[in-house]
């Protein structure tokens, strides 16, 4: 390709060069299907799942339409049906009746998390990854992701010794991934040392390892019915640090992480294809409740084209570098994706 001093293409008067024309390749949807550098694909994406201990019926989460807390029963249907769908893996979060100080719920091998884990597996087998999210929020009453100690602090060290402890308990429950969320430092070591222990080699490890502190998460407080007094501000990532989310991930992936998370998706895509660049492991990405719940409310409000905006965004976290997507939409659109 030639081009004159002012910098314009010449192709187009010099019969010696090609001419490029891009539209070529734009004008059918089969043509634009045939070039494309991104395809999402149904096994590309995990669905998230709440069981909530009590319930006698589905209960609808009020900011998260369409996403509901589960009976034990709606569990399995809904786990079915995504598998059925080709989705590539379920995240189960358990919601217990009860909460306390230490969020013992969480290591208690009859939790409702554990329940969860026991009955889905119960119900797909090894027809999709099950993932169980380990963290204390959902069973302490004072809504932080770990013990506290005598100043009010989470304690770092006691709340990963819990997490080990749920570790293993998930994984006698049949998790095949365990996913520690709490972003406590040493959280993976410790985790892969009690798996080990326990005699669960073959189970992996998916660290939220570049979780920010982000006002994206309000939808999923309500849908676990968080406790939360204050804010996370002191453990999880501050919005504005980038080489700080390279230094979480190599941490965690010199512990043993298996795959790695960045967490929420949309507003960090740059740190999404940062990672994906420097790690060799599988890069995931959470496309967290408030992206779910802004799309849906614009798109009830007719302001957009609701399936047309989730299957972009999809593409973009994708085209991020992320291989996995973890998104409240991933049964529904799997349908419709290229298998």
């Amino acid at each position: 390709m030639t081009y004159d001093a002012y910098g314009r293409n010449t192709a187009a008067t010099d019969p010696a060069a090609p001419y490029y024309r891009p539209r070529r390749l734009r004008r059918t949807p089969a043509l634009r299907r045939f070039a494309a550098e991104t395809r999402v694909g149904p096994a590309n994406l995990v669905q998230p799942l709440f069981l909530r201990e009590g319930l006698t019926e589905p209960r609808e989460i009020p900011s998260m339409p369409g996403v509901f807390q589960h009976t034990r029963d709606t569990l399995r249907k809904a786990a079915a049906e995504a598998v059925a769908n080709g989705v590539g893996g379920l995240i189960l979060f358990g919601i217990p009746e009860h909460k306390d100080p230490t969020g013992t719920g969480a290591v208690d091998p009859d939790g409702i998390l554990q329940v969860a884990l026991r009955d889905v597996t119960a119900e797909v087998g090894d027809s999709t990854v099950i993932i169980g999210d380990i963290n204390l929020d959902e069973y302490t009453d004072h809504g932080h992701t770990g013990v506290l100690d005598a100043n009010g602090d989470v304690d770092n060290d006691a709340s990963i010794e819990l997490y080990a402890r749920a570790a293993v308990v998930q994984a006698d429950a049949g998790a095949q991934i365990v996913a520690p969320s709490g972003m406590m430092d040493g959280q993976v070591r410790r985790i892969r040392e009690a798996l080990d222990q326990a005699g669960h080699q073959s189970v992996a490890i998916l660290g939220y390892s570049a979780k920010y502190a982000s006002h994206f998460y309000g939808p999923f407080r309500d849908a676990v019915e968080s406790t939360l007094r204050g804010d996370r501000k002191g453990y999880q990532q501050f919005p504005g640090n980038i080489r700080e989310s390279l230094l979480e991930v190599s941490l965690d992936v010199a512990e043993g992480a298996d795959l790695v998370m960045v967490k929420p998706a949309l507003a960090y895509l740059d740190i999404v294809r940062l990672i994906a660049d420097h790690v060799q492991v599988p890069v995931s990405a959470y496309q967290v409740s408030g992206e779910y719940s802004m799309v849906e409310a614009a798109a009830a409000k007719g302001w957009i084209d609701r399936d047309q905006v989730v299957r972009e965004s999809l593409a973009s976290i994708h085209r991020a570098g992320a291989t996995q997507i973890i998104t409240y939409w991933a049964s529904e659109f799997a349908q419709s994706l290229d298998r």
